[in-house]
């Protein structure tokens, strides 16, 4: 089956017989997309797994992206650093990323000898695009000997310049294992302030936010409590102070998940990218989940039929200079050591 991906009008037609083979599929996400929805869908899936076959291919999909690519297609789902230590271990000749361009250029960092393919290349970061390395180097000149922790939300130049990288899952640990008094964190101010409030080290901030989380605010979380009472509220840390002070848990996309696996309440709302929603209630289908529809319009340019270019055209491809892969690899490769020390009793 050959699917026309520059005309999305010519679309294979969804036969009985491909249906039904994909139905356990659909079972699992019927209730957040409606049957005529799959209808257009599916033969994206069928292809798009038999081309990942054919290319020896591997696809990463972050916990923001729509269901018919988190469950139909995917590989391996999760958040920024589980989608990072998998990078630097799944089998396969080719990564496709389903994500945004600063994780495609983290798993060509981590994997240098594999074809990484993001599906749009305009599918950027507000977090990433607002910090360059230049920017580092200025910090650094301004707090001399303070070592530099940066957010996976950057770019790999931008890597390259820090001492070492974090996520919203691991930052205060990251912070706290350098063993310093200071650190400079960018360019998330609001995780950068979330982690200032849980360690005792002085955390210098940068101006950066996210356009997604940046948007809720305290007052919107006072409005679901009244409208819904009881409703228990996950938040992400990239969220403003007044939103995490309002919640009752506040962590990252893989945290929120583990949270809902150990919390007893009926209804919840996650204060992060809406798709995550819909992909985490199919695990969770006892729990009435209330949706802020805040979509990320970068995650959104990701698509069944981009996906399926990108294999059938292996492109577009990303690619990161051999001479800042040594010194950004070292900031990743230090994380990813800070998740491996043991804990101690």
């Amino acid at each position: 089956m050959q699917v026309d991906t520059k005309d999305p009008q010519r679309l294979p037609e969804a036969t009985p017989e491909l249906l039904r083979e994909l139905a356990p599929v659909y079972e699992r996400i019927a209730h957040v997309m409606p049957e005529a929805e799959w209808a257009v869908h599916a033969p994206y899936v069928a292809r798009i797994n038999e081309l990942k076959r054919e290319r020896n291919a591997v696809i990463l999909a972050h916990n923001y992206q729509t269901p018919d690519i988190f469950y139909g297609v995917a590989d391996v789902t999760g958040d920024s650093l589980g989608l990072a230590q998998k990078a630097a271990e799944v089998e396969g000749d080719v990564i496709v990323q389903c994500g945004v361009h600063f994780m495609a250029e983290s798993s060509k960092i981590l994997a240098p000898e594999k074809t990484v393919l993001l599906p749009d290349m305009d599918a950027g970061c507000s977090l990433a695009e607002g910090i360059t390395g230049a920017d580092v180097r200025l910090l650094k000149e301004k707090y001399p000997g303070v070592p530099v922790v940066v957010y996976v939300n950057t770019s790999a130049e931008v890597k390259a310049e820090a001492d070492i990288c974090c996520t919203s899952s691991n930052a205060v640990e990251v912070v706290e294992s350098l063993g310093t008094d200071r650190v400079i964190f960018a360019p998330d101010k609001y995780l950068g302030q979330w982690v200032a409030n849980q360690t005792r080290v002085e955390v210098i901030l940068y101006e950066g936010s996210c356009e997604v989380h940046e948007r809720f605010t305290g007052e919107e979380i006072e409005a679901f409590r009244r409208q819904h009472p009881g409703i228990h509220v996950l938040a992400h840390p990239e969220c403003p102070q007044d939103v995490l002070q309002a919640a009752d848990y506040v962590g990252s996309t893989s945290g929120m998940i583990r949270h809902l696996d150990d919390t007893q309440a009926r209804q919840v709302v996650m204060i992060t990218e809406c798709s995550m929603s819909d992909n985490v209630s199919v695990e969770h289908p006892d729990k009435d989940f209330v949706r802020p529809c805040n979509l990320c319009p970068h995650m959104q340019r990701i698509t069944l039929p981009k996906i399926l270019s990108a294999l059938e055209n292996m492109a577009p491809e990303v690619h990161v200079d051999a001479s800042v892969i040594e010194d950004a690899r070292q900031s990743l490769d230090r994380m990813l050591e800070v998740r491996r020390r043991p804990v101690a009793a």
